[in-house]
């Protein structure tokens, strides 16, 4: 079995945005050369996230809408802040939206269902931060 690994960072412009990545994991995928197996993706931020879901640009809004209402931003209404950041609402926004995702690999290709693609979700944003790609097969 082969193992393959890369890194992409992310620096978004907004404090919150969503990000399609399914080309860049295509890419790291094409370089891995592995045709069956797994292909793991995963936010190394504690305030940023990985998940799958429909490309559509009403429903990213509706996701920063709604993790808006579940987790406002506030400067002093979360006990995390009183240790002197800001980003309470953001750990609490990546907990709802999820750390990783695993896609199979089949024939070379991401094996997704339909209108599925890969998205960075960023919750506390303007700074570098990592992404993992875990690539593991034949």
């Amino acid at each position: 079995m082969k193992s393959y690994t890369a890194y992409i960072t992310m620096n978004t412009k907004k404090r919150y945005e969503i990000i399609n990545i399914t080309q860049m994991v295509e890419e790291e995928l094409k370089k891995s050369q592995i045709k069956e197996g797994i292909c793991l993706v995963n936010a190394m931020h504690i305030t940023a996230s990985v998940f799958i879901n429909d490309d559509e640009s009403g429903l990213h809004k509706d996701f920063l809408n709604w993790l808006e209402k579940l987790a406002p931003y506030s400067k002093t209404g979360y006990n995390h802040n009183l240790t002197g950041e800001d980003n309470g609402d953001a750990h609490l926004k990546r907990t709802i939206m999820g750390r990783e995702v695993v896609i199979a690999v089949t024939n070379g290709k991401l094996d997704f269902g339909p209108w599925e693609q890969i998205f960075y979700g960023e919750f506390d944003g303007q700074r570098p931060k990592r992404i993992l790609i875990k690539i593991i097969g034949e």
